[in-house]
């Protein structure tokens, strides 16, 4: 994220078990199988540090301050200071990956010549004014010349003879609002063998020019990693290759092209899916009102980063940030928007690998308003304050339960959910159309017209990667080709295919986009297709007028020829869309189910996410014995309300055996935790400065308790509802605690 500069002890007794031996065993294998599968939640202990499960970003040193309950330290940059800062984090037992921009980066040597006597700075991204795109300072986003790639090689190198085991070249990223540089011209005339034309002059030469500017991205990142792949060979090293990027619906909506279903094909082992209150809080249109939906539009994005990788079986992990990159919002802000985001990515039960934060030290040593004014940023006279206790303490209780998130998928189950099965089919292409006069709908709501309509009433709806998409996992599928094009002419007789064995395609289109007429497959020879959708309409043996519904073997279309960006800005337009999907849905025998809230389980965790649509509906309550982790009290609650808006990771401790002993939830890491009649023994560490909360599931309460050998200070313990809860100071070292029962 750009945007600033190990063992299983199976001590318990019921771990030693064959039963659960086996389920550990199939958690380990779940990865390289491309399954969900994973061990029963068994509490916030002792998980596999080599699974890499909870990652962040840093540039600075370690500190005590900054002792993360994590797994991998990804530090950040390339420059001579990196193997020092590495050691830092090695010395503290982190397994060592390193990130570096690769659209932009503290490469000035580079770009001023120094790196070879030959300036480059006709390679910083143009606008059309003469203005280049910087990222502070004399930091620029480039348009890749010919020795860019081996420039970044260099600096790869350096981080691989210092022993990273991993390489995150992050964000490839070219706005769309650039195109003019003298490098950008050049590459133009030799990719297409034609004199550059400036990328706003026409639709086709937009199109062409985010084409080029994928290409450009996708084939640095091919170059660097076959460095690193050769380079690890050559020393006997098993050495990943990782993007982070944005979702590719964020960077269609902020105007930005970037390699996204491609990133698989140039060597890379998997994504860092970049979703985060910044991109999530960018207000979108849903029935014709405007607004931030930070956990709708984060849900959306997880989903597309995970549709991605899920045919690959390779990795992905979801990054979260407590804060985000504008420094003007409360903490209060960043608090409830980080919830949401946090739950969003949660509620993907296939993912189980998380970035807990980027940039921990500008978390923990920053400050940031106390109040936030209106919906706005706050004023420079606004109080800047330190983290709240309670928010540094909620923070780490979270993310103990993030490394827990590794369930089989017998243990994980829709409480509350409407229809599954659903989907919007969207390609790369949906970032070539977000420049020039006939620029698509800037709010994108030729996806979010089409998507929210379902996800509002409770449809976990995900968008399908038309470029990677394996669609037999889909019984119903929104299209649209307003605003993206289909890239190649196969998808359709796959698409057709899976129509005539039963699925059901709605297609919400008025046909009117000028992009349609832009070179390429549907309309030059032997091709001469007005649209794409006709090519798709001929392949269904579907007339190209043919609106309403039609059966097409064991399947149904429903051809709409309406705009989805209209609908998306009209009120009562998405219950236009929720129409024709109820009909192609009871065409094909499935059930319009609706939902006011998403309530999932994963093992012994219940994510909850109340919709707007709960207002209208019975509210849904869950009933039981739960700890919420949102709560840095970790009090027990026998109720638990998901109405409009609520945002809930719960412990549900009727979930344990009954006989169960032993931590459920913990604001810092706990290891080695030993269950006997006489004692509770484990250890634990944790962020300086910070207050851990321990909640420990026990039949009576215990009779003392102590820290390093000394008794925990009155007051700072309580029993009640069969959970013992213990608070004392967490230190960035290991702390003995002996619980006698």
């Amino acid at each position: 994220m750009t945007h600033y500069f190990p063992h299983i002890a199976p001590s318990r007794p019921w771990l030693r078990s064959t039963r659960y031996l086996l389920v550990i065993l199939g958690c380990l294998a779940a990865e390289a199988l491309g399954s969900g599968g994973a061990p029963p939640a068994s509490g916030p202990v002792d998980r596999p540090q080599k699974e890499e499960r909870l990652s962040f970003q840093a540039y600075d040193a370690y500190r005590p301050r900054v002792h993360l309950n994590a797994d991998v330290a990804m530090v950040y940059g390339i420059d001579e200071s990196l193997p020092d800062r590495i050691q830092t984090w090695r010395d503290r037992g982190y397994i060592i990956h390193v990130m570096t921009g690769v659209a932009w980066g503290d490469y000035q040597d580079y770009y001023f010549g120094r790196w070879d006597g030959k300036n480059r700075e006709d390679e910083a991204q143009r606008m059309k004014n003469g203005e280049v795109i910087g990222h502070g300072g004399d930091v620029y986003y480039m348009a890749p010349g010919e020795d860019y790639g081996r420039y970044l090689c260099q600096g790869v190198r350096r981080a691989l003879d210092a022993g990273a085991e991993a390489i995150h070249l992050e964000e490839p990223e070219f706005w769309v609002r650039a195109g003019w540089s003298g490098s950008f011209k050049r590459q133009w005339q030799k990719f297409y063998g034609e004199p550059w034309v400036e990328p706003d002059s026409s639709p086709d030469a937009q199109y062409r020019a985010s084409k080029l500017k994928y290409h450009l991205y996708k084939k640095t990142l091919a170059e660097v990693f076959d460095f690193v792949k050769t380079y690890a060979q050559q020393h006997g090293r098993d050495i990943k290759c990782y993007v982070p990027t944005h979702s590719m619906i964020n960077y269609a909506h902020w105007g930005i092209v970037s390699p996204e279903s491609s990133l698989l094909e140039v060597g890379a082992d998997g994504f860092i899916a970049q979703v985060w209150t910044g991109t999530a809080r960018t207000p979108n249109y849903y029935d014709g009102r405007k607004a931030q939906r930070t956990f709708e539009t984060a849900f959306l994005e997880y989903g597309a980063m995970q549709n991605i990788v899920r045919a690959s079986g390779k990795r992905v992990w979801y990054l979260n940030d407590p804060i985000e990159d504008n420094p003007g919002h409360s903490w209060w802000d960043y608090r409830t928007n980080w919830e949401s985001t946090l739950v969003a990515s949660l509620l993907q039960p296939e993912v189980w690998h998380y970035e807990i934060m980027p940039w921990p030290h500008r978390i923990y040593e920053g400050r940031y308003p106390a109040t936030q004014p209106g919906t706005g940023t706050a004023g420079a006279d606004v109080p800047r304050i330190p983290i709240p206790d309670a928010y540094e303490t909620e923070l780490q209780a979270v993310i103990s339960a993030m490394g827990d998130m590794c369930q089989p998928a017998d243990h994980v189950s829709w409480e509350h959910v409407g229809t599954l099965h659903t989907g919007v089919l969207v390609s790369d292409t949906l970032m070539f159309q977000r420049f020039g006069p006939d620029a698509s709908d800037s709010d994108l709501g030729h996806f979010y017209g089409l998507a929210l309509p379902l996800l509002m009433r409770g449809l976990p709806v995900e968008p399908v990667q038309i470029e990677t998409a394996e669609l037999s996992r889909y019984k119903t599928l929104l299209l649209s080709y307003e605003g993206q094009k289909p890239p190649k002419p196969e998808f359709h007789g796959h698409l057709a295919a899976w129509v005539k064995a039963g699925g059901a395609l709605v297609v919400i289109d008025d046909d009117r986009d000028p992009f349609h007429k832009v070179r390429e497959w549907w309309n030059t020879a032997p091709m001469h297709y007005a649209t794409p959708r006709h090519h798709l309409f001929d392949a269904l043996g579907l007339a190209h007028d043919a609106t309403g519904q039609h059966t097409i073997g064991r399947g149904t279309v429903i051809f709409d020829a309406t705009s989805p960006s209209r609908l998306s800005r009209t009120p009562g337009g998405a219950e236009h869309v929720r129409d024709a999907v109820k009909k192609a849905m009871a065409a094909t025998g499935q059930e319009w189910k609706e939902s006011p809230a998403l309530v999932l389980r994963r093992g012994s965790y219940i994510i909850a996410a109340g919709l707007e649509f709960a207002a209208e509906a019975s509210p849904v309550t869950l009933k039981g014995r739960f700890i919420p982790l949102f709560d840095p009290d970790q009090p027990v609650i026998r109720e638990y309300h998901v109405g409009p808006g609520t945002r809930g990771l719960l412990v549900d401790l009727d979930r344990y055996p009954k006989d169960y002993v032993g931590v459920v939830a913990a604001a810092c890491r706990v290891t080695n935790q030993v269950v006997t009649d006489e004692t509770v023994t484990f250890d634990t560490i944790g962020q300086a400065e910070t207050a851990a909360v321990i909640s420990v599931l026990m039949p009576q309460p215990p009779r003392y308790s102590t820290i390093n050998g000394a008794p925990l200070v009155p007051g700072s313990s309580d029993y009640a509802d069969g959970v013992f809860r213990m608070r004392f100071p967490n230190l960035a070292q290991t702390i003995r605690v002996v619980i006698t029962r």
